[in-house]
């Protein structure tokens, strides 16, 4: 590797430097670099984030940073259910309120199972790293009780989880995803949500009802009249919906719940139940400020392999070709998707180099890494499965019709899982970070060269929502 390559101090304002065969690639005069979003912007974000908290009356605090909403720990928590078996994070006081806390708690007691309860706001920093997984396994380690039945809030905020130890003998996992398909929960609060999942889990009918429901949506949005487009049409056949925005339905309606994709042509619904836009703010400026400086690293480690690549290997075009578009979208990348879309060129890149095929990052968020094999998913609505890549966690997820876990963005005032943006305002949902492509010779470097990345962008930020 070349003596002279500087790495950045900070990702987000240090340039990259090429040499060798990768200096030979820089960008032609006629492109000039994007500056990245200005620190403006940002704080506009947030303070436009916290002033419609204060209009939405929601339950839980305004945060315009990147504090943590809660500092539980896993200790903290575990110590308060032993005298209870609900707890519930002040975030989260005007959603379950003491009296609702007393209910629950005599419910629980009342099924003779044991189930502890554990509501808080989680998000990138805190204790469980934002994680309602990581959070159950601490809690019950700390606890050391198996068997253990726990439900808990989910990472989205709009969502609730089931976990049991030693195994899911009481339909846990089933009870709680059937709760955000159920019709006439749609607009209940935290506490209703809450009780009905017990009421499921105490009469064995989780799994039974989670699929009655599910079905109940399918058709649903079976009976909608649906565009012709199909996932992974090429470029010149976008739609102003997108070739995959119907596809997000299934992915939706599991993470964020039926009620969501229900009104998604509406103004979204704040109850105490709902994470205040602030939350999601600095949890996503956070993530974005570490994604970026792991896009830079990417980069630069791509540019280092092609240094030290044969000259004669059959796959360098087309490796400096991802180089170079990896270095086009990280200076033109305005948040996550986009950062999400250098980490998908570069290993782009890298899988040119290697000497049997791979697979392109997991489609359901490139953040899980490359995928280890594909499967087909039929998404929701949709009678036609698609075949896409996928990480192992991911895979299992499907596998056990749980959500996968997905890359979810902000589309015009909605947060939305990513190929849910109609695919001329997202490269990355038309080609669904790789998973999508249609061939061999059709790559995500080849699209970001024709100028797809550049207009779907100046697209996206025409259609954006104005803020007087």
């Amino acid at each position: 590797m070349s003596s002279d390559r500087r790495t950045p101090s900070t990702a987000a304002t240090a340039p990259i430097v090429p040499t060798g065969r990768a200096a030979s690639r820089l960008l032609p005069a006629s492109h000039p670099p994007v500056s990245h979003p200005p620190v403006s912007r940002l704080l506009a974000v947030l303070l436009l984030a916290c002033a419609a908290l204060l209009g939405a009356g929601t339950g839980a605090p305004a945060r315009a940073d990147a504090t943590p909403a809660t500092t539980a720990t896993g200790a903290s928590i575990a110590e308060a259910l032993k005298t209870s078996p609900v707890y519930v994070d002040p975030a989260f006081a005007a959603a379950v309120t003491p009296a609702q806390q007393q209910q629950l708690t005599e419910q629980i007691a009342a099924t003779g199972l044991p189930v502890k309860v554990v509501l808080v706001p989680l998000q990138k920093g805190d204790a469980f790293d934002g994680s309602a997984k990581a959070m159950a396994a601490v809690v019950q380690e700390r606890l050391g009780q198996s068997p253990l039945i726990m439900v808990t809030s989910d990472d989205y905020g709009s969502w609730l989880n089931g976990f049991e130890w030693p195994a899911d003998t009481h339909q846990v996992r089933d009870s709680a995803n059937a709760v955000g398909l159920l019709k006439e929960l749609k607009d209940a609060g935290l506490a209703a949500k809450v009780g009905r999942v017990i009421d499921l889990v105490a009469t064995g009918q989780g799994t039974e009802v989670y699929k009655a429901e599910a079905d109940r949506v399918d058709r649903e949005y079976s009976a909608r009249p649906h565009t012709d487009d199909t996932p992974g049409a090429s470029p010149s056949s976008s739609s102003a919906t997108g070739p995959f925005a119907l596809a997000a339905a299934l992915v939706l309606a599991l993470v964020v719940g039926a009620a969501l994709v229900a009104r998604s042509r509406r103004r979204p619904r704040h109850t105490a139940f709902t994470f205040p836009d602030a939350v999601f703010a600095a949890d996503r400026a956070a993530d974005e400020a570490g994604l970026r400086r792991q896009a830079a690293d990417e980069v630069l480690a791509l540019g280092a392999a092609l240094d030290e690549a044969d000259g004669s290997a059959p796959g360098l075009g087309r490796a400096l070709d991802a180089y170079d578009a990896a270095g086009r979208v990280l200076d033109g990348a305005d948040g996550i998707p986009d950062l999400a879309g250098v980490l998908a060129l570069a290993a782009e890149g890298r899988a040119a180099l290697a000497p049997e095929p791979r697979l392109p990052l997991c489609f359901f968020d490139p953040r899980h890494g490359t995928a280890v094999r594909r499967t087909t998913w039929r998404p929701l609505g949709r009678r036609e499965r698609v075949d896409v890549a996928v990480c192992t966690d991911c895979g299992q997820a499907l596998r056990t019709r749980r959500s996968p876990q997905v890359l979810a963005v902000r589309d015009q005032g909605r947060t939305v899982p990513y190929f849910e943006v109609p695919a001329d305002r997202s490269l990355w949902a038309a080609t669904g970070y790789g998973s999508l492509l249609s061939g061999s010779d059709d790559t995500l470097a080849a699209r970001v060269g024709t100028g797809q990345f550049t207009r779907a962008a100046h697209r996206r930020r025409s259609t954006e929502p104005h803020q007087d």
